[in-house]
């Protein structure tokens, strides 16, 4: 029920009219992802240390394959389980955290980052739910959860193979930076070199994803 009132909040997000709000100025409208692509492309190039043929097959893949679909909403930038504060008993949200990534982008590119961070990661490699057995756990299947999402929102746009690889293609890159920094010796936390190792690994699962036939 938690990841059920997580989807819930993330749609009221989204579904925040920003103009009304007095945000029309907290972001470019438009062309989010095409802009993510050439941001993240540019980033990864400036941190490269070494030849990750995954990344660099990703960069290739992305702009190719761009959904037409183009819409601006308010974006968190980093919802995830872990930036969400819950009622000590109760499954309800009474806080959302780390909102220094918000901006106007994309809803999908949201729903993504937040679906990455749950069933593309172990818990051992950042506290996700992959490999977990869900029924055991009581917990949904991305299916459901995405579902949860669309039922609170309005939104027309579903979650797309090309969402899932944009959002493992950025997460690895900013991954790629922190080894990058690490391996210099101005990394910010001690467990910098550990993150930094999660970079083949999500890039990995974006080509995987790629490969499967573009089934999530």
């Amino acid at each position: 029920e938690m990841y059920r009132s997580a989807a819930r909040m993330l749609a009221a997000i989204h579904k925040v009219d920003f103009e009304q709000a007095g945000l029309s100025t907290f972001g470019k409208h438009g062309n989010f992802f095409s802009r993510q692509i050439a941001r993240w492309t540019h980033q990864w190039h400036l941190s490269k240390s070494h030849d990750l043929p995954e990344i660099d097959r990703l960069v290739e893949w992305l702009p190719a394959n761009l959904p037409a679909n183009d819409q601006t909403t308010i974006v968190h930038g980093d919802f995830r389980i872990g930036n969400l504060m819950f009622h000590p008993t109760e499954p309800r949200i009474v806080a959302v955290l780390d909102w220094e990534l918000s901006t106007l982008g994309h809803p999908m590119a949201d729903l993504a980052h937040t679906c990455i961070y749950s069933w593309y990661v172990t818990p051992e490699e950042y506290g996700g739910i992959l490999g977990l057995d869900f029924a055991d756990h009581e917990l949904p299947t991305l299916s459901e959860f995405s579902r949860a999402y669309y039922e609170a929102s309005n939104q027309s746009d579903r979650l797309e193979v090309f969402h899932i690889v944009l959002a493992l293609f950025r997460n690895a890159v900013i991954f790629q930076g922190i080894a990058s920094r690490a391996k210099a010796g101005n990394a910010a936390s001690q467990n910098a070199a550990a993150v930094g190792k999660l970079a083949p690994i999500f890039a990995r699962r974006a080509v995987d994803l790629i490969e499967s036939c573009g089934q999530l």
